[in-house]
């Protein structure tokens, strides 16, 4: 089989072998998988997975390995046509209108508030977590709430914007121990109800609301992992929608994951189909464009390798709380979030893809900005 013996000379290239006894290497159930591949490219790794016709002991390694050999170049002709259509169809089309940026609240984020409990800290941020002085997830993850509080400038009696605000984590955290009173919007109908119940004795809003329908000043925003729901066509007005509702002498402080380079197409078909529908990835060029003009960068901190760690927690917990679930949602769910948990860690280990805390000033911070770790 042809296929075979190309997939074999890859992942060679790797260090990776079939039915290798390394928790790396992966063996192959079904020959299948092979054509699938080579056809389908990440799409069909990742399908294929959940199908069972492969395993590995550690994909997270497995991806890592991949990535940093650069595997995927070397399958560009085998590539199908269906991608190809896809990709046009990114290019041409808004896939973040307000009507298709709906989406990824209804088949991510709205998947159940119970469910996330059991995956998430006790404050259930679904972002990257802080790990510079913490022993664990929850420290982590109000290390991570508190460096943006710092970085955003909060003080008594200011009045911010959270822009995807999640189940209220962040607006809760900023409220009661900086002493401002806060709005947050979502676009998932489940977050909305946690996070109204999560700050109802709060000066804090919750809002099913679109971002480019706010109006209203503020005296400094702030959005943790939102922006990759925006995409390419609609990252220009986003940052001009932050500047209308920043007041003069404000603040932006925008956490996103992304790439350091600008890519035809920045998506992952697999995570696009079955994870985080439309959402695209910012590059750095990509992100300097959108703010020029509107926004000083006052500092970009890079701390991508956290979420590799904040990711292997998240796993932890996903799978020692499995049996709670299971009959809910089945095996071949288990093997989805399973893949989607391990391939993104394996991902930042690689420095594929980064997290970027960037502060934005809207006409410069008198005197300058001092960096906040």
């Amino acid at each position: 089989m042809v296929e075979k013996e190309f997939v074999e000379k890859l992942l060679n290239t790797a260090g990776i072998k079939i039915d290798g006894d390394r928790d790396f290497d992966i063996r192959v159930k079904d020959d299948r998988f092979y054509k699938r591949v080579l056809h389908n490219g990440s799409l069909g790794l990742g399908e294929s997975y959940m199908d069972g016709w492969w395993e590995c002991n550690s994909i997270d390694q497995f991806t890592e390995k991949i990535i940093s050999t650069k595997i995927t170049e070397k399958t560009k002709d085998f590539i199908n046509v269906k991608l190809i259509i896809s990709f046009l169809k990114s290019k041409i089309f808004n896939r973040q209108n307000k009507k298709k940026s709906l989406e990824v609240g209804e088949v991510h984020y709205d998947l159940g508030n119970d469910f996330y409990k059991k995956m998430l800290d006790k404050r259930m941020i679904y972002t990257s977590a802080y790990w510079k002085n913490s022993q664990d997830l929850d420290e982590a993850q109000k290390a991570k709430l508190d460096l943006v509080c710092r970085k955003a400038g909060l003080k008594p009696g200011m009045k911010i914007l959270d822009i995807g605000c999640g189940w209220g984590g962040l607006i809760k955290y900023a409220v009661e121990n900086y002493g401002v009173s806060a709005v947050g919007i979502t676009i998932s109908k489940e977050q909305l109800k946690y996070a109204q119940d999560n700050v109802k004795e709060l000066d804090a809003e919750i809002r099913l609301q679109d971002y480019r329908d706010v109006d209203e000043k503020f005296d400094a925003i702030v959005s943790v992992e939102m922006f990759e729901a925006v995409g390419q066509k609609n990252f220009k007005e986003y940052m001009k929608v932050a500047n209308k509702n920043l007041k003069r002498g404000g603040v932006f402080v925008l956490q996103t994951i992304g790439m350091a380079k600008t890519t035809s197409d920045p998506r992952d078909a697999w995570l696009d189909k079955y994870i985080f529908p439309n959402g695209t990835l910012p590059s750095q060029s990509e992100i300097t464009k959108c703010v020029e003009g509107l926004f000083t960068i006052e500092d970009w901190h890079n701390f991508g390798t956290d979420y590799d760690k904040t990711l292997m927690e998240w796993y932890k917990n996903f799978k020692n709380n499995w049996s709670e679930f299971e009959k809910q949602y089945g095996e071949k769910f288990y093997r989805m979030w399973e893949y989607y948990l391990l391939l993104c860690a394996g991902s930042f280990r690689a420095r594929h893809i980064h997290v970027w805390q960037i502060v934005l000033s809207k006409e410069g911070i008198k005197g300058g900005h001092k960096s906040i770790r």
